[in-house]
C-alpha cells in the first residue's frame, strides 16, 4: 500500500466530514469564520489519520471515531492559531496561506483558538460521541491533562522561554514531548478509551506509541524546517530556533527516530502485529518529505 496516497485519501474523508459539521452549525459570525478558516487551512490530518485507522482496526463505529478525530483536530487547530500570534511565534503564513490573525485579525484569532478548544470538549461531552457518560468523562479528563499546562500549552510556554535562553538537548526533547507528542498520545489513548477498554497494559503501550510517534514527528519537522530555510538562503545556512539539529547530526536524528519507533513496536504485541496499520506508519514518518 502507498502510505502517502492512503494518508491523503483519509485526509479527504476527514475534510468532507469536517466541512459537513461546520456547515450544519449554520453559524455566520465573524468568529465562526475565523474558527473555520483555522481548521480548514490545509494540513496532512495525521492526527485524525491515527484515530481513524486505529479505530477501524479495533472496530469502533464510524459515527463515534469521526467525532473524536474532529475534536482532536480542533485542539490542534487551536494550538496553531495561537502559535502564529504576534505574542508567540509571530508568523504571517501558515501552510503558504495567511495565518488566522492576518486573515481575521488578532483578537478574532485569539477567540477562535479559545473557541475551538472549548468546542472540542463540547463534542467529547456529547452522547453522540459515546453513550457511556463514564467513557466521555475519561476522554475529557485525558484531553484536559494532555492539552493544558502539563501538556501542549506547557510545551508552548517552554518554546517561548527557550527562545531567549540556552536550553540543553534534554530541555528541547522535554519541550517536544509536551508541545507535540502529548496530542499524539491523546490520539492513541482516547481511541482505546472510546472502544471501552480499561486494559492498563494496552493503555501503557498506546501511550508509548503516541509519545514516540510525536517525538519522531517533531524531530523530522525540525529537519524539514532546516531544509526549507537552507533552500531560501543557501549562503547562510544556519539552524534557527529550538531545532533538534543544534544537538544532533542528521544521521543522529534519524538514529534517534529509529530507536523510538523500535521501542514503540517491539515492546508491544499489539503494534508489532503485521496486520496493524500503524506498525509501518511510524517508520514511514521517519522518511517523510513533507
Amino acid at each position: 500500500m502507498n502510505l502517502d496516497a492512503h494518508i491523503s485519501q483519509v485526509a479527504k474523508e476527514f475534510n468532507t466530514y469536517a466541512v459537513n459539521y461546520i456547515d450544519k452549525c449554520n453559524c455566520k459570525s465573524q468568529l465562526w469564520k475565523a474558527m473555520s478558516y483555522g481548521v480548514m487551512n490545509g494540513g496532512k490530518r495525521i492526527r485524525p489519520y491515527l484515530i481513524i485507522e486505529l479505530a477501524k482496526y479495533i472496530k469502533i463505529k464510524r459515527s463515534n471515531y469521526m467525532r473524536l478525530a474532529l475534536a482532536t483536530e480542533f485542539v490542534h487547530a487551536y494550538s496553531l492559531i495561537h502559535d502564529d500570534l504576534p505574542g508567540m511565534d509571530n508568523d504571517d503564513l501558515r501552510r503558504g496561506k495567511p495565518s488566522t490573525h492576518k486573515k481575521h485579525g488578532e483578537a478574532n484569532a485569539i477567540l477562535a483558538g479559545n473557541s475551538l478548544l472549548t468546542l472540542a470538549f463540547e463534542i467529547l461531552s456529547n452522547q453522540k460521541t459515546h453513550p457511556s457518560a463514564a467513557v466521555r468523562m475519561r476522554l475529557i479528563e485525558v484531553l484536559a491533562s494532555l492539552a493544558g499546562h502539563k501538556g501542549l500549552a506547557g510545551g508552548q510556554s517552554l518554546d517561548l522561554i527557550y527562545e531567549s535562553t540556552k536550553p540543553t538537548e534534554n530541555n528541547i526533547l522535554a519541550m517536544h514531548r509536551l508541545k507535540t507528542a502529548h496530542l499524539f498520545e491523546f490520539c492513541m489513548v482516547s481511541t482505546l478509551i472510546l472502544s471501552g477498554s480499561r486494559n492498563q497494559k494496552k493503555i501503557t503501550e498506546f501511550r508509548r506509541y503516541g509519545n514516540n510517534f510525536g517525538l519522531i514527528f517533531q524531530a523530522i519537522d525540525d529537519l524539514l524546517d532546516y531544509d526549507a530555510d537552507s533552500k531560501l538562503d543557501k549562503k547562510n545556512r544556519k539552524i534557527i530556533g529550538n531545532n533538534i539539529l543544534k544537538y544532533k547530526s542528521l544521521i543522529g536524528v534519524k538514529s534517534y527516530c529509529k530507536k523510538l519507533a523500535d521501542s514503540a513496536i517491539k515492546r508491544s504485541t499489539f503494534f508489532s502485529n503485521e496486520k496493524n496499520p500503524l506498525k509501518s506508519l511510524i517508520y514511514h514518518m521517519i522518511n517523510r518529505k513533507t
